[in-house]
């Protein structure tokens, strides 16, 4: 028999590969890859764009504004779509390909979907040193998409035309892997997508894609179960592979059923509502005082789904040094850690195969009592805390409660680094299921209004992201309000203006060095009395937004109320305080001088010291 082919360049025949992918969600067959961003540059406008061009009714391609940021939206809709769908993110050679390593950074950290592809130099290095290239004179193979190496769970160069028919599917496959899950790159030579070759017609069959959900070892499922049914004192955390594997109602249920208290991961937020009876909010640095007493005299905790990063462990000081953990994680590498046993496999999976191992064991009421009161108290202090007061700038806390007010159920809440993850994560009452976004995972100032673009496409107009973001981050990364209203993709951002980056300043005077190079009033600047600071109103209208800027809690609310009616992205804007926090949650593990003249870090360096006591080192 004659194979049967069909020639194609290579950008052809990686875009026609793409549109021949298919998955399935809620029993409805879709593309696995939901569209492009892209930003042309020499190195993918004559090739990759071209097949791209051909096929834009199918595989819609947006233009962005900035490489990093229009990535951050690829991710926030993978997010947005719980790792089932993915989004491409295309660039030239050189600084437009260095520029989306950090978003790179930010996929791997939170173990996201998102495909990248790179122009890169010439394979034959003929026309060398071209436009953009960096040369290794002892490497010359070596190129900046490199550099990408560090944060990509599949990364591939192509070197041949033949190298995609093995290479694609590799990468998807990584992609959906529950385990593996993270950015795939692919460099593309400028000199290898333009060539023809004879692809087989099989490769471009379409093809249903599920994502696997492993069983757990039955030894470690009955393992895992004998020890819990010794606990007195159980503690649950649910990370966001619980809502990846979409295992939330089954953890809440087991919670409630076994009687034991369930507390959450910054990643893990939106799994249940805030008032779920189970539930005692997020557990760590940024957490409640009730998820941080019920770990200090846990037993055994059962991690579901998270990475147990130091945010969550308070940097191993939150726990007992004889608690005991079982891990249910898809990631061995996960499921091992601190000595923890493992129970390795899909989160879902693993729950139902242990809440039958566990028959008809419970724990003692006493325990969810003691959750219930201590998040109650922590509900009342939070109330408190949002309380409007006589006060000239509004909190943090304030703002977030009038925003949660008019927030309806389908709205999700998107934020990223600075210290709106910590008010947000103790003070937004989750209200819908999957409607919390907050990147911690590798904390990227910029991820706000971009990924908050992303949210919006995934969403297709059912419910509004509410970006909550400040004014640093703000400067970061903006010019996504631009690219929402060039699509019609509507956002509700909220600037809180605090005069320059207030939770390091809090860190940095915390730990006993002066105000210095954070606040706008600390830093280089012209007028020290009266920095100036941005209209962020003003600002949002140039890129076609629309804008108001409030100056009380009253008028942020008739602003909320206002821009839920709106036909397009709305920027609103109020003066935030920068010193007043929501207390409670864990401490964290900085680096403090260990000799100093200043009395201030030396009694710094001695409350360190004391809470690195109570570290568990390894176990």
């Amino acid at each position: 028999m004659v194979a049967k082919s069909v020639r194609l360049t290579v950008g052809q025949a990686l875009v026609r590969y793409l549109i021949s992918q298919h998955t399935e969600i809620d029993g409805q067959r879709v593309p696995l890859f939901a569209g492009v961003f892209g930003i042309f540059g020499h190195g993918n406008v004559t090739c990759l764009s071209e097949a791209l061009e051909q096929v834009q009714d199918v595989l819609p391609t947006w233009r962005g504004q900035n490489e990093q940021s229009m990535a951050l939206a690829a991710i926030g809709y993978g997010k947005a779509k719980l790792r089932r769908q993915i989004m491409v993110a295309t660039t030239s050679v050189g600084p437009g390909a260095t520029n989306m390593v950090t978003a790179a950074g930010v996929a791997h950290a939170n173990r996201l979907p998102v495909l990248l592809l790179s122009g890169d130099t010439y394979n034959n290095r003929l026309p060398d040193p071209v436009l953009q290239q960096v040369e290794h004179f002892g490497a010359p193979s070596t190129t900046v998409n490199d550099s990408f190496r560090a944060v990509s769970r599949f990364w591939d160069r192509i070197t041949d035309p033949a190298q995609i028919i093995s290479s694609l599917p590799q990468a998807v496959a990584t992609m959906l892997d529950p385990a593996d899950c993270g950015p795939a790159f692919i460099g593309l030579p400028q000199d290898i997508q333009e060539i023809a070759y004879d692809y087989p017609v099989e490769f471009f069959e379409e093809t249903l894609w599920t994502i696997p959900r492993p069983r757990p070892d039955r030894d470690q499922v009955a393992t895992a179960a004998a020890l819990l049914k010794t606990a007195k004192k159980p503690l649950i955390i649910s990370g966001g592979g619980v809502r990846y594997s979409g295992a939330a109602d089954a953890l809440a249920d087991f919670a409630l059923a076994r009687g034991i208290p369930m507390a959450e991961t910054i990643a893990g937020k939106g799994a249940v509502l805030h008032n779920h009876p189970a539930y005692v909010g997020p557990l760590g640095i940024e957490g409640t005082d009730a998820a941080k007493e019920l770990a200090e005299g846990a037993d055994v905790v059962i991690a579901v789904g998270t990475r147990l990063q130091d945010f969550t462990t308070g940097s191993w000081t939150t726990f007992n040094r004889d608690t005991q953990f079982i891990n249910i994680n898809a990631a061995r590498f996960d499921a091992r850690k601190h000595r923890s046993l493992p129970v390795v496999g899909d989160a879902l999976e693993c729950l139902s195969d242990l809440d039958v191992a566990m028959g008809d064991w419970t724990c003692d009421r006493a325990r969810m009592t003691e959750a219930q009161t201590l998040y109650a108290n922590w509900n009342t202090m939070l109330d408190a805390g949002q309380s409007p007061t006589d006060a000239p700038v509004p909190s943090y806390a304030q703002v977030i409660a009038v925003v949660n007010r008019v927030a309806t159920e389908k709205d999700t809440m998107v934020t990223a680094a600075g210290g709106l993850p910590g008010e947000t994560v103790k003070n937004w009452r989750v209200k819908a299921p999957n409607t919390f976004d907050c990147e911690f995972g590798f904390s990227c100032m910029g991820y706000e209004i971009a990924g908050a673009w992303g949210h919006a496409m995934a969403k297709d107009g059912d419910g509004v992201p509410i970006v909550m973001v400040g004014d640093g981050s703000y400067m970061l990364m903006n010019s996504d309000i631009y690219s929402s209203v060039l699509s019609g993709h509507k956002l509700i951002v909220v600037v809180c203006d605090n005069g320059g980056f207030g939770v390091i300043n809090r860190l940095q005077t915390g730990m006993g060095v002066p105000g210095f190079n954070n606040l706008l009033k600390d830093s280089r600047v012209l007028n020290k009395n009266n920095p100036l600071h941005v209209d962020f109103a003003k600002h949002a209208e140039s890129m076609g937004a629309l804008s108001r800027h409030c100056d009380s809690l009253a008028d942020l609310e008739a602003a909320m109320e206002w821009a839920q009616t709106t036909d397009r992205t709305t920027v609103i804007s109020i003066n935030s305080d920068a010193y007043t926090w929501t207390p409670g949650g864990a401490d964290w593990y900085v680096g403090v001088p260990e000799i100093n003249e200043r009395e201030s870090i030396r009694e710094a360096r001695k409350g360190q010291e004391a809470f690195r006591s109570k570290q568990r080192r390894g176990v």
